[in-house]
């Protein structure tokens, strides 16, 4: 495994996801923002769920999903509605 599944809430599996939609780096991931990345992702594995999305957020900011703010929480539920497929 990579430097990506040492971010928190980041397995092998979500790694490898990452990967294939050009996400190599902590950083990549950073610059491209939770709620980008989560739709491409969602374009190669439609099961791609809210869970994810805050699993992401949560690696860009080093908390646990749970971990994440209220507000923070609410936005991505918001977002997540809007945008599954």
């Amino acid at each position: 495994m990579g430097e990506l599944s040492k971010l928190p809430n980041i397995g092998k599996t979500v790694e490898e996801q990452l990967i294939q939609v050009g996400i190599n780096t902590a950083d990549d991931l950073k610059k491209a923002g939770a709620k980008a990345v989560w739709l491409k992702i969602q374009e190669i594995d439609e099961s791609a769920c809210i869970n994810r999305l805050m699993a992401l957020e949560g690696a860009i900011r080093g908390v646990k999903k749970s971990m994440l703010p209220d507000d923070v929480k609410v936005d991505l539920k918001d977002f997540y509605q809007r945008k599954k497929k």
